[in-house]
């Protein structure tokens, strides 16, 4: 009941804001206003997750693909790949992945914050780890040095279990790839300009 007394309120806003389209960064979120919304209304309004909309401008040329050093492994958040279906997205925006989890697309494994795991302990004896520091185990057997995620609960799961078994990965969502990379290719265009003007100066 109050489900529905909150997607209604959230539906009337919509409506009332004009909204088409709404993209998440949550596949959480993801999954909830596209698919559990429209027992509610809203049929007409499109829900991405962020890194389908990404990709997309990828495709368009107006938005660059990330480049790292090191090999890539990309973690699939339970909403997105297993039960949205969307596994091919985040991993067009890094250029594919270079070394596969055990476990991956649909058939991948929770980070641990799943059923709101992500803020209460859970109770594991001595002989057994919790979720996330086995999800980061299967990670870190990939031998990749960059985790990319497409979740926020993910990142912090995948961050504080691989912390968990001491083991120096760096997690990024796929958004903070690309980010970084429009970052370094605007300080490259700037150097550049600088020294094609330092060049003129000393020519002149």
């Amino acid at each position: 009941y109050l489900f529905q007394m909150l997607a209604e309120t959230n539906l009337a806003t919509f409506e009332e804001l004009g909204v088409k389209k709404i993209v998440s960064s949550c596949p959480h979120c993801f999954h909830t206003l596209g698919k559990e919304y429209k027992a509610f209304g809203g049929e007409d309004i499109e829900v991405l997750h962020h890194s389908q909309l990404i990709s997309t401008l990828q495709r368009d040329g107006k938005l660059p693909a990330p480049k790292h050093d090191g090999e890539v492994t990309f973690h699939d958040p339970c909403y997105l790949g297993r039960i949205g279906g969307e596994t091919e997205a985040p991993r067009e925006i890094i250029g594919g992945v270079d070394a596969e989890p055990a476990r991956s697309g649909k058939q991948s494994f929770c980070c641990g914050a799943g059923g709101a795991q992500m803020w209460m302990e859970e109770i594991v004896d001595d002989d057994h780890d919790r979720v996330n520091v086995i999800r980061a185990r299967e990670l870190a057997a990939t031998g990749a040095d960059t985790v990319a995620v497409g979740c926020p609960f993910c990142s912090t799961m995948v961050t504080d279990g691989l912390a968990a078994i001491d083991v120096d990965m760096q997690v990024q969502d796929v958004a903070e790839m690309v980010w970084a990379q429009i970052k370094a290719n605007d300080a490259a265009i700037k150097a550049n300009k600088a020294a094609a003007e330092t060049t003129e100066e000393v020519e002149a």
